[in-house]
């Protein structure tokens, strides 16, 4: 239970269906002690018990350093992803076998099926199509999924308003988190730097035939397909093309440049666990809120998951997920290199 209105619901939910409750969330950060206070009182309303587990140094290690590190090498993460990989459907599933519970639920928006034909577990997108959480779930396994459940994915955000509304949920009318939660203000390249407690070099903007155009701020401050807040005049617009952490700079181009038909992404996941290495055609998302486009995809003999589209994509960018679907349900993905 994250303290939100979501999480809350999927509680409500759950015990309205007969399930015994638990309820759990995670300490992760110094900031987040009103959203486990909300968690608390909901649980209490619900008549269930409920704690709270000290996953600071976890977070630290899986997210925050990850994340950081990402940013360093000029790559633009998704700390997400890292998150429900190495906690939520991790350490908190470690936690539901010290206590002897069967499952853990969550109020991600998408849905978890069984098909009794192949004996596997699929996930799929929920119903809800703007809410649509599938895409930084493609880590979770089948083992994964057989304890997974996520009462929320048949469901309309406005639906599960009114639900904890006529229920007198304390979180009914609490909004939404935004951004990343442990950068609450958005300003991802102060954080870096108050982190390591150092600045970082600036570099040269450059063009692709290596014409030097001024100074940046350091390569943490941009991200591929920039624009705006570059600080750089020309006779044209420009945009970020390439991060190179190496030398510290960052090349501008035209908007044509963004675009590529291809990607290799790495620490694969393929949610069917079956092999994956004959070319299978599918639709794949390059960010979260990217239109999914048709294109081919097959993991090669090292491992690396091979994307060509159909239509080049703009800005495919380092360290985010490429997730690929067929229909409803989520194939697999891996780490866009």
């Amino acid at each position: 239970m994250s303290g939100g209105v979501d999480s809350s619901v999927a509680a409500f939910i759950l015990k309205n269906s007969g399930y015994e409750c638990l309820g759990a969330t995670m300490s992760l950060f110094s900031d987040n002690s009103r959203d486990a206070e909300d968690a608390r009182k909901t649980a209490e309303s619900l008549g269930f018990p409920f704690m709270l587990f000290d996953f600071k140094n976890e977070f630290k290690k899986y997210v925050v350093e990850e994340f950081v590190k990402s940013y360093t090498l000029g790559k633009t993460p998704n700390p997400c992803v890292f998150c429900n990989k190495n906690l939520k459907f991790s350490e908190m599933l470690k936690k539901a076998d010290e206590m002897n519970c069967k499952y853990l639920a969550t109020g991600h928006y998408a849905r978890v099926e069984f098909n009794e034909k192949t004996g596997k577990y699929v996930l799929k997108k929920a119903s809800d199509r703007n809410k649509d959480q599938s895409y930084v779930l493609y880590m979770l396994t089948q083992k994964v999924l057989s304890r997974l459940i996520l009462p929320l994915g048949g469901y309309s955000k406005p639906e599960i308003r009114k639900i904890a509304e006529e229920n007198g949920l304390v979180t009914a009318h609490k909004s939404d988190s935004q951004d990343i939660c442990f950068v609450p203000n958005g300003d991802y390249a102060a954080f870096i730097e108050n982190y390591l407690g150092k600045q970082f070099p600036q570099g040269n903007f450059v063009l692709r035939d290596g014409t030097v155009l001024g100074k940046n701020k350091g390569i943490i401050h941009y991200t591929l397909g920039q624009r705006k807040g570059l600080g750089v005049s020309y006779t044209k617009p420009l945009f970020v093309c390439n991060i190179d952490p190496e030398t510290n700079n960052v090349t501008l181009g035209d908007n044509e440049d963004l675009f590529t038909d291809s990607l290799k992404a790495e620490n694969v996941n393929i949610i069917s666990g079956e092999d994956f290495t004959e070319p299978v055609r599918c639709k794949a998302k390059i960010r979260y809120k990217h239109t999914e486009s048709p294109c081919t995809a097959f993991v090669d003999s090292d491992g690396f998951l091979n994307v060509k589209f159909d239509e080049p994509q703009r800005a495919v960018t380092k360290g985010q997920a490429v997730v690929l679907y067929d229909g409803d349900t989520v194939l697999g993905g891996g780490e866009i290199i």
